[in-house]
């Protein structure tokens, strides 16, 4: 597997996908989708992004022969008890849409101003190189912001339409080029992180 540079995405999130399929594709690295070999996606029960991270690599780890990265990330607004937290993708409901989700924050959050409107997205990935590899590789990232009071932009994904970063002005994360999230976001950070053991494990 490591001379034919594959890796198994343990995640079925598209915007994911084109977050970070053109980073690897630099690289020489073929990212793996789960449905390419019919790997069910595990129901995610931790209360951590670490332990949930955790939990996909190692199912996506006991079905396939490639090594897997999966990760876990969602937006954490202190004013709100660490909200949505590990929920984020299913803040609205268990089927709960992107617009749904963020709709749901901006009602919740309508009360608050200035530093009661701080968030930050929080990104753990995991590198697995085998289902029984004792020493997974982890890396985190944080991107800090604050919540917008109302939705704006048509780019990216999640509650990139509701963020706004710390030094984009006051542009959200879903007016910024991909590129420019690739420079700063919370999955940017992590995988500059991880990146190097890949690539120091793969020699």
């Amino acid at each position: 597997m490591v001379a034919a540079r594959e890796l198994m995405l343990a995640s079925r999130n598209a915007g994911k996908r084109r977050e970070l399929e053109p980073v690897f594709a630099e690289l020489g690295w073929t990212l793996l989708s789960l449905d390419a070999l019919n790997i069910a996606s595990p129901e995610e029960t931790a209360f951590s992004f670490l332990e949930n991270a955790l939990l996909k690599a190692r199912h996506a780890a006991e079905r396939c022969q490639q090594w897997v990265l999966a990760e876990d990330s969602g937006l954490s607004v202190p004013s709100l008890g660490g909200a949505p937290g590990v929920y984020s993708a299913r803040y609205a409901g268990d089927d709960a849409l992107d617009q749904e989700n963020n709709e749901l924050l901006l009602q919740r959050m309508r009360h608050l101003t200035g530093a009661q409107r701080e968030a930050y997205f929080v990104c753990v990935m995991v590198l697995l190189r085998g289902p029984e590899d004792p020493d997974p590789r982890f890396a985190r990232g944080v991107w800090q912001g604050k919540i917008a009071e109302e939705a704006k932009g048509a780019g990216g994904f999640g509650y990139d339409p509701v963020f706004l970063p710390y030094a984009m002005g006051e542009r959200s994360a879903a007016e910024l080029s991909l590129k420019e999230k690739q420079d700063c976001s919370h999955r940017a950070q992590a995988l500059r992180k991880l990146l190097s053991e890949i690539q120091q494990d793969a020699a």
